[in-house]
Protein backbone atom coordinates (compact mmCIF):
# COMPACT_ATOMS: atom_id res chain seq x y z
CA UNK A 1 0.00 0.00 0.00
CA UNK A 2 2.69 1.98 0.78
CA UNK A 3 4.58 2.19 -2.67
CA UNK A 4 1.10 3.84 -4.13
CA UNK A 5 0.83 6.87 -2.33
CA UNK A 6 1.72 10.31 -3.32
CA UNK A 7 3.46 12.41 -1.33
CA UNK A 8 2.27 16.07 -1.32
CA UNK A 9 5.42 17.37 0.12
CA UNK A 10 7.92 14.79 -1.90
CA UNK A 11 6.04 16.41 -4.91
CA UNK A 12 6.59 19.83 -4.05
CA UNK A 13 10.61 19.40 -3.66
CA UNK A 14 10.63 17.29 -6.80
CA UNK A 15 9.24 20.66 -8.69
CA UNK A 16 11.62 22.88 -7.03
CA UNK A 17 14.41 20.63 -7.88
CA UNK A 18 12.60 20.64 -11.98
CA UNK A 19 13.46 24.62 -11.40
CA UNK A 20 16.83 23.59 -10.58
CA UNK A 21 16.89 25.01 -6.46
CA UNK A 22 16.02 23.56 -3.53
CA UNK A 23 12.71 23.70 -1.92
CA UNK A 24 11.44 26.68 0.61
CA UNK A 25 10.09 25.33 3.90
CA UNK A 26 7.98 27.90 5.71
CA UNK A 27 7.12 27.60 9.55
CA UNK A 28 4.29 28.92 11.24
CA UNK A 29 3.17 28.74 14.73
CA UNK A 30 -0.88 27.81 14.42
CA UNK A 31 -3.25 30.55 15.92
CA UNK A 32 -0.73 33.39 16.15
CA UNK A 33 -1.25 35.93 16.67
CA UNK A 34 -4.97 34.61 16.24
CA UNK A 35 -6.02 31.91 13.64
CA UNK A 36 -7.55 34.46 11.03
CA UNK A 37 -3.95 36.69 10.91
CA UNK A 38 -2.12 33.16 10.71
CA UNK A 39 -3.91 32.01 7.78
CA UNK A 40 -3.25 35.40 6.06
CA UNK A 41 0.70 35.18 7.05
CA UNK A 42 0.31 31.32 5.92
CA UNK A 43 -1.01 32.57 2.24
CA UNK A 44 1.90 35.70 2.44
CA UNK A 45 4.14 33.18 2.81
CA UNK A 46 3.31 30.62 0.31
CA UNK A 47 2.14 33.09 -2.14
CA UNK A 48 6.11 34.88 -1.76
CA UNK A 49 7.93 32.43 -2.14
CA UNK A 50 7.40 28.63 -0.08
CA UNK A 51 7.14 25.56 -1.29
CA UNK A 52 5.70 23.58 1.75
CA UNK A 53 4.82 24.91 5.43
CA UNK A 54 4.95 23.34 8.25
CA UNK A 55 1.83 24.38 11.24
CA UNK A 56 3.35 24.00 14.14
CA UNK A 57 0.34 23.29 16.74
CA UNK A 58 1.37 25.54 20.39
CA UNK A 59 2.59 23.04 23.18
CA UNK A 60 2.87 23.66 26.71
CA UNK A 61 6.24 21.97 27.25
CA UNK A 62 7.90 22.84 23.21
CA UNK A 63 11.14 20.95 24.10
CA UNK A 64 12.80 21.75 20.54
CA UNK A 65 11.41 25.30 19.98
CA UNK A 66 13.66 28.63 20.87
CA UNK A 67 12.14 32.02 22.94
CA UNK A 68 10.88 33.57 19.91
CA UNK A 69 8.31 30.24 19.14
CA UNK A 70 7.92 29.38 22.42
CA UNK A 71 6.82 33.21 23.22
CA UNK A 72 4.47 33.24 20.35
CA UNK A 73 2.51 29.76 21.05
CA UNK A 74 2.62 30.53 25.04
CA UNK A 75 0.47 33.51 24.13
CA UNK A 76 -1.88 31.15 21.67
CA UNK A 77 -2.06 28.73 24.22
CA UNK A 78 -3.14 31.43 26.66
CA UNK A 79 -5.85 32.82 25.12
CA UNK A 80 -7.49 29.11 24.74
CA UNK A 81 -6.52 27.49 21.64
CA UNK A 82 -8.07 24.16 21.00
CA UNK A 83 -6.55 21.63 18.85
CA UNK A 84 -9.32 22.13 16.07
CA UNK A 85 -8.14 25.13 14.94
CA UNK A 86 -5.06 24.10 13.66
CA UNK A 87 -7.57 21.28 11.09
CA UNK A 88 -9.26 24.65 10.42
CA UNK A 89 -6.30 26.30 9.34
CA UNK A 90 -5.04 23.34 7.43
CA UNK A 91 -7.95 23.54 5.39
CA UNK A 92 -8.47 27.15 4.54
CA UNK A 93 -4.59 27.14 3.70
CA UNK A 94 -5.02 24.55 1.24
CA UNK A 95 -8.00 25.71 -0.22
CA UNK A 96 -6.46 29.00 -0.92
CA UNK A 97 -2.98 28.04 -2.31
CA UNK A 98 -3.34 24.27 -2.80
CA UNK A 99 0.05 24.16 -1.29
CA UNK A 100 1.53 21.20 0.84
CA UNK A 101 0.65 21.73 4.36
CA UNK A 102 2.55 19.90 6.82
CA UNK A 103 1.94 20.35 10.90
CA UNK A 104 4.63 19.78 13.07
CA UNK A 105 3.68 18.12 16.45
CA UNK A 106 5.29 16.50 19.88
CA UNK A 107 3.12 13.20 19.36
CA UNK A 108 1.16 13.35 23.06
CA UNK A 109 -0.73 15.88 20.85
CA UNK A 110 -1.62 13.11 18.48
CA UNK A 111 -1.83 10.40 20.54
CA UNK A 112 -4.10 12.34 23.34
CA UNK A 113 -6.62 12.18 20.45
CA UNK A 114 -5.78 8.83 18.47
CA UNK A 115 -3.41 8.31 15.91
CA UNK A 116 -6.10 7.05 13.56
CA UNK A 117 -8.71 10.02 14.43
CA UNK A 118 -5.86 12.59 14.46
CA UNK A 119 -5.03 11.64 10.93
CA UNK A 120 -8.63 11.27 9.75
CA UNK A 121 -8.92 14.85 10.29
CA UNK A 122 -5.60 16.11 9.03
CA UNK A 123 -6.54 14.30 5.90
CA UNK A 124 -10.29 15.43 5.92
CA UNK A 125 -8.55 18.86 6.24
CA UNK A 126 -6.49 18.82 3.07
CA UNK A 127 -3.16 18.43 4.91
CA UNK A 128 0.04 16.56 3.80
CA UNK A 129 1.25 15.24 6.95
CA UNK A 130 3.23 15.57 10.22
CA UNK A 131 6.50 16.18 11.29
CA UNK A 132 6.73 14.59 14.76
CA UNK A 133 10.11 16.13 16.20
CA UNK A 134 10.10 13.47 19.39
CA UNK A 135 8.37 10.27 17.94
CA UNK A 136 11.43 7.65 16.75
CA UNK A 137 10.42 5.31 13.91
CA UNK A 138 10.13 1.69 16.24
CA UNK A 139 8.09 3.47 18.65
CA UNK A 140 5.51 4.65 16.04
CA UNK A 141 3.31 1.21 14.95
CA UNK A 142 -0.10 3.26 15.80
CA UNK A 143 1.27 6.42 13.49
CA UNK A 144 2.80 4.92 10.32
CA UNK A 145 -0.38 2.36 10.49
CA UNK A 146 -3.15 5.52 10.35
CA UNK A 147 -0.74 7.45 7.70
CA UNK A 148 -0.66 4.55 5.65
CA UNK A 149 -4.53 4.27 6.00
CA UNK A 150 -5.26 8.40 5.34
CA UNK A 151 -1.76 8.52 2.71
CA UNK A 152 -0.27 11.01 4.93
CA UNK A 153 3.35 12.10 4.87
CA UNK A 154 5.17 11.32 8.08
CA UNK A 155 8.67 12.84 8.67
CA UNK A 156 11.07 11.87 10.97
CA UNK A 157 14.43 13.61 12.41
CA UNK A 158 17.46 12.57 11.59
CA UNK A 159 20.18 14.66 13.77
CA UNK A 160 24.54 15.21 13.99
CA UNK A 161 24.54 11.96 16.72
CA UNK A 162 22.20 9.80 14.69
CA UNK A 163 24.30 6.69 13.87
CA UNK A 164 24.09 4.44 10.38
CA UNK A 165 21.29 2.03 12.08
CA UNK A 166 19.01 4.80 13.45
CA UNK A 167 19.52 6.53 10.31
CA UNK A 168 18.52 3.96 7.97
CA UNK A 169 15.50 3.79 10.63
CA UNK A 170 14.25 7.36 10.00
CA UNK A 171 15.22 6.75 6.04
CA UNK A 172 12.72 4.07 5.92
CA UNK A 173 10.26 5.21 7.89
CA UNK A 174 9.91 8.72 7.10
CA UNK A 175 7.56 9.48 3.42
CA UNK A 176 7.92 13.01 1.70
CA UNK A 177 11.30 13.48 3.48
CA UNK A 178 14.17 13.46 6.25
CA UNK A 179 13.74 16.23 8.77
CA UNK A 180 18.13 16.74 8.89
CA UNK A 181 18.79 19.02 12.10
CA UNK A 182 21.59 20.90 11.34
CA UNK A 183 22.49 21.80 14.89
CA UNK A 184 21.95 20.01 18.52
CA UNK A 185 19.72 22.16 20.78
CA UNK A 186 16.91 24.32 20.18
CA UNK A 187 15.37 26.50 17.15
CA UNK A 188 16.45 30.16 16.66
CA UNK A 189 18.15 32.40 14.04
CA UNK A 190 22.02 32.05 13.96
CA UNK A 191 24.75 34.11 11.82
CA UNK A 192 26.20 30.99 10.12
CA UNK A 193 25.05 27.58 9.50
CA UNK A 194 26.38 24.35 11.04
CA UNK A 195 28.81 22.77 9.40
CA UNK A 196 27.49 19.16 10.15
CA UNK A 197 24.45 19.93 7.96
CA UNK A 198 25.88 18.77 4.74
CA UNK A 199 27.44 15.58 6.88
CA UNK A 200 23.53 14.55 8.45
CA UNK A 201 22.40 15.08 4.22
CA UNK A 202 25.37 12.88 3.34
CA UNK A 203 24.68 10.37 6.40
CA UNK A 204 20.53 10.01 5.37
CA UNK A 205 21.11 9.78 1.65
CA UNK A 206 23.73 7.09 2.32
CA UNK A 207 21.15 5.31 4.57
CA UNK A 208 18.71 5.59 1.92
CA UNK A 209 16.78 8.74 2.50
CA UNK A 210 15.18 10.46 -1.32
CA UNK A 211 14.79 13.63 -0.27
CA UNK A 212 16.33 15.35 3.08
CA UNK A 213 15.33 19.30 4.03
CA UNK A 214 17.39 20.71 7.01
CA UNK A 215 16.19 23.32 9.63
CA UNK A 216 17.32 24.77 12.47
CA UNK A 217 19.14 28.40 12.52
CA UNK A 218 18.26 29.27 8.98
CA UNK A 219 17.32 33.40 8.85
CA UNK A 220 19.11 34.40 5.76
CA UNK A 221 19.26 33.90 1.94
CA UNK A 222 23.10 33.08 2.13
CA UNK A 223 21.51 30.30 4.29
CA UNK A 224 19.35 29.23 2.21
CA UNK A 225 21.75 29.44 -0.48
CA UNK A 226 24.48 27.34 1.10
CA UNK A 227 22.09 24.52 2.27
CA UNK A 228 20.05 24.14 -1.55
CA UNK A 229 23.55 23.96 -2.67
CA UNK A 230 23.75 19.93 -0.89
CA UNK A 231 19.89 19.22 0.67
CA UNK A 232 16.77 18.76 -0.97
CA UNK A 233 14.83 21.84 1.32
CA UNK A 234 15.60 24.40 3.35
CA UNK A 235 13.70 24.90 6.40
CA UNK A 236 13.08 28.63 7.88
CA UNK A 237 10.92 28.78 11.23
CA UNK A 238 12.27 31.57 13.71
CA UNK A 239 13.00 34.39 11.67
CA UNK A 240 9.66 34.23 9.77
CA UNK A 241 7.45 33.99 13.44
CA UNK A 242 9.96 37.02 14.19
CA UNK A 243 8.64 38.54 11.17
CA UNK A 244 5.25 37.80 11.92
CA UNK A 245 5.47 38.91 15.36
CA UNK A 246 7.02 42.73 14.37
CA UNK A 247 5.07 42.84 11.34
CA UNK A 248 2.35 40.94 10.66
CA UNK A 249 1.58 39.02 7.23
CA UNK A 250 3.17 41.71 5.20
CA UNK A 251 6.10 41.20 6.69
CA UNK A 252 5.95 37.56 6.56
CA UNK A 253 5.31 37.94 2.84
CA UNK A 254 8.56 40.29 2.59
CA UNK A 255 10.91 37.87 4.37
CA UNK A 256 9.67 34.98 1.98
CA UNK A 257 10.54 37.16 -1.02
CA UNK A 258 14.39 37.72 0.33
CA UNK A 259 14.80 33.84 1.38
CA UNK A 260 13.26 32.86 -1.97
CA UNK A 261 15.48 34.86 -3.89
CA UNK A 262 12.08 36.42 -5.25
CA UNK A 263 13.30 39.52 -4.36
Amino acid sequence: MTAVLQSKSAAAIDAAAAEGRAAFIGYLPAGYPDKETSIQAAIALIENGADILEVGIPYSDPVMDGPVIQQATTEVLARGFRISEVFEIVQAVTEATGAAVLVMTYYNLIDRMGAEEFARRLAAAGGAGAITPDLIPDEAEDWLAATDKYGLDRIFLSAPTSGPERAQMVAEASRGFVYGVSIMGVTGTRDSVSDVAEQVVEASKAAGARRVCVGLGVSARSHVEEIGSYADGVIVGTALVAALRDGGPEAVGELARQLSGKS
